[in-house]
């Protein structure tokens, strides 16, 4: 027979594992970014194949980096920082500040070559930025950034790879 506890034991269980549910919820449940088509589509097998574990972990499957383990936090010679997924060009060395946060921070992207969606992970609305030509999940954008944009684009390094500029141009 059913007493009033086991009722109430039922209703908080099935109340908590909806609540982790939403709380778990990724930007492909949310239909934006997993409803897009990209220039460059490979299989889950080739991009393992083609990128490092922690590449795979980023910019694959969404992961985060631990702050201050990228080396390109503290790359500070002119060049590009570009996609380590497909090589698109990103962000402008020109563009790239210290934030503080411990993952390198621009406050502009390359123009065009940056797409976003919104992230619903961890019980928070926050600003996914990937790459528009494969993708890749490169970290989020937020608006306590520098002038001349005010944003703050918080990378996973990870997901980046770095060309120097040529030596006339530095």
């Amino acid at each position: 027979m059913f007493d009033r506890r086991i009722l109430l034991t039922t209703v908080a269980g099935l109340f908590g594992l909806s609540a982790f549910r939403w709380l778990r919820a990724t930007p492909a449940e949310a239909g934006e970014k997993a409803a897009q088509k990209f220039e460059i589509e490979k299989t889950d097998a080739e991009w393992r194949a083609q990128l490092t574990p922690q590449q795979y972990e980023i910019l694959r499957k969404e992961g985060t980096e631990r702050p201050g383990s990228s080396p390109l936090l503290n790359e500070h010679r002119k060049g590009t920082f570009a996609c380590a997924g497909c090589d698109l060009p990103l962000f402008a060395s020109e563009t790239k500040f210290e934030s503080g946060t411990g993952w390198p921070s621009f406050y502009q992207p390359i123009e065009g070559n940056v797409g976003k969606t919104e992230d619903r992970t961890f019980g928070m609305v926050r600003t996914e930025v990937h790459c528009r030509r494969c993708g890749g999940h490169l970290g989020h954008v937020f608006d306590d950034g520098p002038k001349p944009t005010g944003l703050r684009y918080c990378i996973d390094g990870f997901g980046l790879v770095f060309h120097p500029a040529a030596p006339s141009a530095t």
